[in-house]
């Protein structure tokens, strides 16, 4: 798993470069994602995963998961294969899962080794409680939007809410964890970076994928709860040790259930800050 109960930050980095796997070991990244797919060119698919094989040979100083190649690939049942039990691998993540039998193919041959579902077609967006809910080994599902957007035919951000929102839905629907937003592209616009995780904060992700080390502060600063945040969760959790069912607060506001549930995730990263 990942060693925290809300990752915020995981950076990916190509599986064919090991120098730059070893500087986002040491980047103070939440999970390192060591991608073996889009990151790496077809000549250097076998080098890219024996060197992940080597490396994850031995445990890690911060959670790892794995990019394989798609499932309808020649390479992806050899990446399986190749880093299965490894002790540094914490988790796979499997690139354009169109349906949950995508999902039980792949447990069944994995056994409880957590996986995670990247959306990245009209298909699969289709089908995403579905994916969300295939099986107990599924932890977590979040957006492929170059992808996507290229499958959408979308040239406007906008046109890729109505996809968020559906993940997003379907992750808590699932009793998944709110899914990380997708990557921002342009690793020098961090004003944008920043407004794209104010947006997708308010769309119900929580945390991001980054693809340089610079993104990292950004996307923690925009995940963590502010001071207000933190204060009225508090609050929200003593009124619900102390008193049964619905209640209202000072202020007038009831709380129930799924509101205590949300303050505690929230107070869960106080830690952070």
């Amino acid at each position: 798993m990942t060693g925290l109960p809300f990752p915020l930050t995981w950076l990916y980095v190509p599986g064919d470069r090991p120098h730059v796997v070893a500087k986002a070991l040491a980047s103070g990244t939440d999970v390192v994602v060591i991608d073996l797919e889009d990151a790496v060119a077809p000549d250097r698919k076998d080098y890219a995963r024996d060197a992940t094989a080597d490396l994850l040979a031995h445990p890690q100083p911060v959670p790892v998961h794995v990019r394989i190649n798609a499932l309808d690939t020649p390479w992806a049942r050899t990446d399986v294969k190749a880093l299965l039990s490894l002790p540094g691998l914490a988790g796979l993540r499997v690139p354009k899962v169109a349906g949950p039998e995508d999902i039980r193919r792949l447990a069944a041959r994995t056994a409880a080794l957590p996986l995670y579902a990247l959306l990245e077609s009209a298909l699969g967006i289709e089908h995403a409680y579905a994916i969300a809910a295939a099986h107990p080994a599924l932890r977590g599902i979040s957006l492929g939007e170059a992808d996507l957007r290229a499958d959408l035919g979308v040239r406007d951000d906008i046109g890729l809410d109505w996809s968020r929102s559906r993940i997003v839905v379907a992750a808590r629907a699932a009793g998944l964890a709110p899914p990380p937003q997708s990557v921002h592209p342009d690793t020098r616009d961090l004003n944008g970076l920043a407004a794209s995780c104010a947006h997708g904060r308010a769309l119900g992700f929580l945390g991001r994928a980054a693809i340089h080390p610079r993104q990292l502060p950004i996307i923690e600063r925009a995940y963590l709860p502010t001071e207000a945040e933190l204060e009225q969760a508090e609050t929200v959790v003593k009124a619900a040790t102390t008193e049964q069912g619905a209640q209202a607060l000072p202020d007038g506001s009831f709380i129930d259930a799924a509101v205590v549930a949300a303050a505690r995730r929230t107070l869960s990263l106080t830690n952070r800050r």
